[in-house]
């Protein structure tokens, strides 16, 4: 059985910032499930039995190998798509605005993620990961308040 298609799965995901008005922001690569070249924020699964507070932490140490400073929930999407091989997929998503420290961040899956930046609301890469603008709408007010 696979999350998100034979059951509804629930992530993490995760708008990591400075502080200082820049978000990072990650261009997936191939090996990952879906949304190929795309930009988008962070996220991963939450397993079982583990907190999403705890998924948060770990899913940030895995893919940028830095630390936590503070979180903000944003909130919860419903996300339903249809995936590349015409199947229906649904994950809840707990949403988070996460402050990391800058210096310390550094691309820890190069085979997922082709290239890591930094960008600001204004100034956001092409192509987006089709939830971006979903995310940006839903929370941009909370997102630029420090």
């Amino acid at each position: 059985m696979k999350k998100g298609v034979d059951f509804t799965g629930v992530s993490v995901v995760f708008y990591c910032h400075d502080g200082q008005g820049n978000i990072l922001m990650s261009k997936r690569t191939n090996k990952t499930r879906d949304e190929h070249d795309r930009w988008g924020a962070g996220g991963g699964a939450i397993k079982f039995h583990e907190k999403a507070e705890d998924a948060l932490r770990r899913e940030i140490k895995e893919e940028y190998d830095t630390d936590v400073l503070s979180f903000d929930f944003l909130g919860f999407r419903n996300v339903h798509k249809i995936d590349e091989e015409k199947r229906k997929i649904h994950w809840i998503a707990l949403d988070f605005k996460v402050l990391v420290d800058r210096e310390k961040v550094i691309n820890n899956v190069p085979e997922e993620h082709a290239e890591i930046g930094w960008f600001t609301l204004n100034n956001l890469p092409n192509p987006l990961h089709s939830q971006m603008p979903i995310f940006l709408k839903k929370y941009k007010k909370r997102l630029v308040a420090k």
